[in-house]
């Protein structure tokens, strides 16, 4: 949700004052897609960990159970894929929206001729870019 992180530019009119200025865009919902996810993951790790463990005659014992287990695992298979290849889409969004030049190009003060505006730093992505790698 970068439109709720505010960002101070210098105003040319007035030396001493700033402008809030709020960046763009909600890529928030690839994030939220993984996590739950993750989290749905978990939970029926735990709860086909408790019935191999616990119920393990009545897992071998009943035909179906074993192919309802597969056919969940597929499932969580294929949407952790998607859920993957969703929050590598979101993350590269965001990297467009906070790269320094398309700030730069946002800021009205930088739009006149006199004016010279530079980017400092370029933002660390690194954790974010090993977030999708695993």
């Amino acid at each position: 949700r970068l439109y709720q992180m505010p960002f101070e530019m210098p105003d040319c009119a007035g030396e001493s004052e700033t402008r809030t200025l709020h960046l763009v865009g909600d890529f928030s919902a690839p994030a939220e897609f993984f996590v739950t996810l993750g989290v749905f993951s978990f939970l029926y790790t735990m709860a086909a960990l408790v019935l191999y463990l616990r119920f393990h005659s009545l897992y071998g014992e009943n035909k179906k159970l074993p192919i309802a287990d597969f056919c969940v695992t597929v499932c969580f298979t294929f949407f952790w894929l998607v859920a993957a290849a969703a929050w590598g889409k979101g993350l590269t969004d965001v990297k467009a929206a906070t790269r320094p030049t398309s700030l730069i190009a946002a800021m009205g003060v930088c739009q006149e001729e006199e004016v010279v505006c530079t980017a400092g730093t370029t933002p660390a992505m690194g954790l974010a870019n090993i977030s999708v790698v695993r």
